[in-house]
């Protein structure tokens, strides 16, 4: 066969493999976009779970121990998602029950809010309304909501699936990669080796910081009294994630409360609470964690988070300033070894 066409049939099949690779990329993504944030969800509860995979295996097979963990997922997850649901639905009852036996503390309410703004308002009727509309947009979309929860049971079920898989096979999943991806093989570990680090670096500066914000922040509102503190805890401890943000419209919802209901001092006295010993636990906690694991600058990982938050919803809270840390990892080693990327190296 002639060396110029020997060239063209080499060209053809390598053409004919990289489009078969892109089109089925492409068809993979469309297959996993609808359950992108339960297939992110699986593979940061499997990373969290992993050094307890480890441990267990001294013990028992790593089928077992990976069952075990999903169920302990499972308990850790669905146990605290009952007691909000059931903390939201006693607080509707009790403002409700409230409404009805105490119209006192309305109008001790609507007057204040009269006195600071010079505007009258209505809170009963505007509720009762909004309820009658709440109710009439549930009852027209109860198909549509049965529909969403079906599609949300589907994708827990998968999540779990995915965790369970990747902690059992994970062994091969890292000899997979490691055939895989074209680097050498010391390359390959720096690089995992940095975004684990960035990885466990937003783990313990945004979701464990955010815990520990999210409680002592809590702990405020049941010294000063104020109502369904466990549900505000909770709603709490997600809006730490955010930076800028944090807790800071919950409790700060509830110094107006406190104030507004004829309680000043413990208004001052929640407000300086969450201000310094709240404000502290971010100030100090989240600089350490991230500067000690993922080093990434603050301006980063809010461009990280906002970000990932519009691209890939909630999950991207955390998978956003992931990704831009990987980003820098893979910069950092790519130029560090930039020479030896050579094909007599890779493998």
């Amino acid at each position: 066969m002639p060396l110029l066409d020997k060239f063209a049939v080499v060209n053809l099949s390598k053409g004919f493999v990289l489009v078969l690779i892109v089109t089925l990329l492409v068809l993979s993504t469309m297959l996993i976009q609808p359950f992108l944030q339960y297939v992110l969800g699986a593979v940061l509860l499997a990373y969290v779970l992993y050094p307890l995979q480890i441990r267990l295996e001294a013990y028992v097979s790593p089928m077992v121990a990976a069952l075990l963990l999903v169920v302990l997922a499972v308990a850790g997850l669905v146990a605290p998602f009952v007691v909000v649901l059931a903390t939201v639905v006693d607080s509707a009852d009790r403002i409700l029950q409230n409404f009805d036996t105490d119209p006192a503390q309305l109008e001790v309410i609507e007057s204040r809010i009269e006195v600071l703004t010079g505007q009258e308002v209505d809170i009963a009727g505007e509720l009762v309304g909004s309820g009658r509309e709440i109710g009439t947009l549930v009852f027209e979309r109860s198909t549509q909501a049965f529909g969403t929860i079906t599609f949300h049971l589907i994708g827990i079920a998968l999540a779990l699936f995915l965790v369970y898989y990747l902690l059992k096979d994970r062994d091969d999943l890292v000899d997979w990669l490691h055939r895989t991806v074209p680097l050498p093989m010391d390359s390959q570990r720096e690089l995992y080796t940095e975004i684990n680090d960035v990885m466990w670096g937003v783990l313990y500066g945004h979701v464990f910081v955010a815990i520990v914000q999210g409680v002592v922040a809590g702990v405020g509102l049941v010294a000063t009294g104020v109502p369904n503190a466990l549900f505000w805890t909770a709603a709490m401890i997600v809006l730490a994630m955010v930076p800028l943000v944090g807790a800071i419209p919950v409790w700060g919802g509830a110094v107006v409360y406190l104030y507004l209901t004829g309680e000043p001092l413990l208004a001052v006295g929640l407000f300086v609470y969450s201000v310094i010993v709240v404000g502290l636990t971010d100030d100090y906690l989240r600089p350490f964690a991230v500067d000690r694991y993922a080093k990434l600058n603050p301006a980063v990982i809010l461009l990280g988070i906002l970000g990932g938050a519009y691209a890939f919803g909630i999950m991207g809270l955390f998978f956003g300033p992931v990704v831009l840390g990987a980003l820098k990892a893979a910069l950092r080693v790519g130029l560090d070894n930039w020479s030896q990327l050579d094909e007599s190296d890779i493998g």
